[in-house]
């Protein structure tokens, strides 16, 4: 094990402390911690001793509780004495359509304000979902833009009155697309009972989220279908996996058997980890044993071998960047790896700043570029695999840990993840405005990947590459001296057979440039490095200039729907996992502190001139051998395919007793002779419509309230031929039981 020395930190007090973002995780008193939550009511009467309550669900090693609606002050009062946060959920309509019937946001909105004023000071509340489970059938009706923009409502309110909380959207697998933009994390309600299934979406909501934490938000299996002992093998395999996929957090559905949906009491389902009596099941023992232990993301995550790394850090006149970005390396906990600097002939106190580290190897070279550096550092390295970093990054402390396991389970050529750019502090809003601004700009270095696990490109700042298979390539290209050597490396690695792998979790800070003018200068310099790609590696460029990337390139934001997107929602609106179609991922959004007028004007600028000032940088620096240069034929861009105009809509809305659903009217529809539409020239996975039949389209959803169904049916019809329902809809509707409000 190698030890280095470290300028000692100040120490930070324990006890339930804020619940903060921290990269990929959270932490609480300047200490990561992951978050063990057990979903706790609604209860029938009577009401559960609050206190004895908390004190078991402490003893069997949760940390936080789930509740649905405002909390109950001695609830709270309870949570807090035994060391559990509590993760509020705001309730309110919104299975409903809440945009036509906007008196329902409206409440929304005056709920969450009272509510906040008078619980969202306790110490306790450390969360708040401002919804949860959007139905994907009403997200279709009322447009996923906009059912988006009410959520970051909420979550902008929220924020502004209680800036010490953290807010979230509880999203499930069908409306993926719904993330909003403005959460503190990812909050996803997953349910697959098979460990495969489970294991491998983990890795899904890490390019989900974007740089966001994952929270399981709920799981659970409920006993009554299944049996005891096999909630029992799922919950804790549940638990398992969500450690070892990095996420932030996950959430046992549910604490008890006594539970209330509405004003009904759920006695034909048992998902509680103590049944109606309060008898502690086999889930609950088993649990109690595992969870203590795991304090930390890291802590369940088992090597089954431990392959040693070398860090090799590049360097030119980085000297007032090296002592933090040290200090980080240093200061990482795993048992195997060395440290090495390449001083690329600095004339600063690079040499000063890296001697006060005992134990880093330091290699003073001619000024030789950053390529040659990198080789230089490898020629040098001792450890089987070489973790390249630069010098303006800070590595997370478990950053080689989540590195071994994915080369260990994957067996990759090549791993990295994702660069993080820290949140400037608030106080300094002035001073830090442009660093805010770069960091949400465009142009930032990424990842590119092929689906959730694979990558094709992985940024110079988190490349982490076998020994063997960097010589086998011959190592970096020397023409490369400030930038593009990282793209031209992952093209030649693929090239010749070796695979690139994906970390959600090993994540490095990345600080990006302070000022506006800094950041232009770096664009420029990537157009200066594309031109030599270009020479290299014609075919991978558009006639345009563009890199033609196979997989997705992302971009930091969470994979929201915006306006030109195409969500796969499946025939009907009925594909389990609906998600939207991506070439690019949402770029970040500012720092919530940030986003004023001037932040955004700036940010505004930055997107309309980034891409010029690159592509002039290319295009000069390609000129003197751009006649050499074969020219590719360009991809044709993604063309959404408009529908004649139809012109003319009805809706309706038909009541029903409680247990007609969505698909009933859509499965009587079809055997009256619909048909399921699809538009042409498209799959009818894209479709905005349910069915057809002649020239009018059909789209249905539902509502949910109890004790009844309210149906929501939209018609389309060609102009000119008036509004009016079909005969053979209103025989059907009625076969139902369904009568037109």
């Amino acid at each position: 094990m190698y030890k280095f020395f470290v300028p000692q930190q100040q120490e930070t007090s324990g006890g339930l402390e804020r619940l903060e973002v921290d990269g990929k995780f959270f932490r609480a008193a300047g200490k990561r911690v992951f978050l063990k939550a057990v979903t706790y009511g609604p209860f029938p009467d009577p009401q559960p001793d609050h206190g004895q309550e908390m004190k078991r669900i402490a003893a069997a090693g949760f940390n936080a509780v789930r509740i649905y609606g405002s909390p109950d002050p001695a609830m709270l009062d309870a949570a807090h004495a035994h060391g559990l946060w509590v993760l509020v959920g705001l309730t309110w309509q919104w299975g409903s359509d809440f945009l036509r019937k906007s008196s329902l946001f409206a409440e929304a909105l005056v709920d969450l304000r009272q509510g906040l004023a008078e619980w969202g000071a306790h110490p306790a509340v450390a969360i708040v979902m401002v919804a949860n489970e959007v139905p994907a059938d009403m997200v279709r009706w009322m447009g996923v833009l906009r059912v988006r923009q009410a959520i970051e409502r909420l979550i902008d309110l929220g924020r502004r009155q209680r800036p010490r909380l953290l807010f979230a959207y509880a999203n499930y697998p069908t409306t993926e697309y719904l993330e909003p933009d403005n959460a503190d994390f990812t909050a996803m309600n997953v349910y697959l009972e098979r460990r495969e299934d489970f294991a491998d979406y983990l890795p899904r909501l890490h390019n989900v989220a974007g740089d966001r934490p994952v929270l399981i938000s709920e799981f659970g299996l409920d006993s009554l279908r299944g049996s005891e002992q096999k909630q029992r093998e799922v919950l804790l395999w549940q638990l398992d996996e969500c450690l070892a996929s990095g996420m932030a957090g996950t959430t046992v559905y549910a604490w008890s058997d006594r539970w209330l949906n509405g004003k009904r009491i759920m006695d034909d389902w048992a998902f509680g980890l103590t049944d109606v009596s309060g008898r502690e099941k086999p889930a609950y023992e088993v649990l109690s044993k595992r969870l203590p232990a795991v304090l930390t993301p890291e802590d369940g995550v088992a090597l089954e071998s431990v392959p040693s790394f070398s860090v090799v850090v590049c360097t030119h006149n980085g000297g007032h960047r090296m002592h933090a970005c040290l200090s980080a390396i240093c200061a990482i906990d795993y048992p195997d790896y060395e440290v090495i600097v390449v001083n690329d002939g600095s004339s600063d106190d690079t040499e000063e700043v890296v001697g006060r580290f005992e134990g880093v190897r330091l290699i003073n070279v001619e000024h030789i570029g950053l390529s040659a550096a990198r080789n230089r550092g490898a020629e040098e390295a001792s450890g089987e695999i070489i973790a390249y970093t630069d010098d303006d990054c800070e590595p997370d402390a478990a950053w080689l840990t989540w590195l071994a396991r994915a080369f260990v389970r994957s067996q990759w050529d090549a791993c990295g993840g994702p660069n993080l750019p820290p949140v400037p502090p608030h106080a300094d809003y002035w001073e830090h405005v442009d660093e805010a601004v770069v960091a949400a700009a465009p142009g930032a270095p990424t990842h590119v990947l092929f689906d959730d696990g694979e990558a094709e490109h992985l940024p110079g700042c988190n490349l982490v590459v076998r020994k063997r298979a960097l010589q086998a390539i011959g190592g970096f290209h020397a023409d490369y001296r400030v930038a593009g050597d990282d793209v031209d490396f992952c093209w030649r690695l693929r090239a010749a057979g070796f695979r690139m792998g994906f970390s959600g979790a090993a994540f490095v800070w990345h600080r990006r440039r302070t000022t506006l003018w800094r950041y232009f200068k770096q664009q420029y310099g990537y157009g200066k490095a594309e031109a030599l790609l270009m020479r290299d590696h014609p075919e991978k460029f558009r006639r345009s200039g563009g890199a033609r990337w196979m997989g997705r390139v992302y971009a930091g934001g969470a994979m929201c729907a915006d306006p030109g997107s195409v969500i796969y929602h499946g025939a009907m609106g009925l594909a389990a996992y609906q998600q939207v179609s991506l070439t690019v991922q949402p770029q970040r959004a500012l720092p919530s502190g940030f986003d004023g007028p001037m932040a955004r004007f700036k940010l505004a600028v930055a997107r309309v001139l980034q891409p010029r000032i690159r592509g002039f940088a290319r295009w000069r620096h390609s000129l003197r051998w751009r006649w050499n240069v074969e020219r590719v034929s360009e991809r044709k861009p993604w063309v959404t395919l408009k529908d004649a105009h139809y012109g003319e809509e009805e809706e309706s809305i038909w009541w029903g007793e409680t247990g007609i659903y969505r698909e009933d009217v859509l499965v009587a529809l079809q055997q009256a002779g619909w048909d399921v539409w699809h538009r042409s020239g498209t799959s009818a996975a894209h479709e905005d419509w349910d069915l057809v039949r002649g020239e009018c389209r059909v789209l249905v959803a539902r509502e949910h309230h109890e004790g009844m169904s309210l149906l929501l049916v939209r018609q389309e019809f060609p102009a000119g031929r008036g509004q009016r329902i079909p005969r053979r809809m209103l025989e059907v509707m009625h076969s139902l039981g369904l009568q037109q409000v």
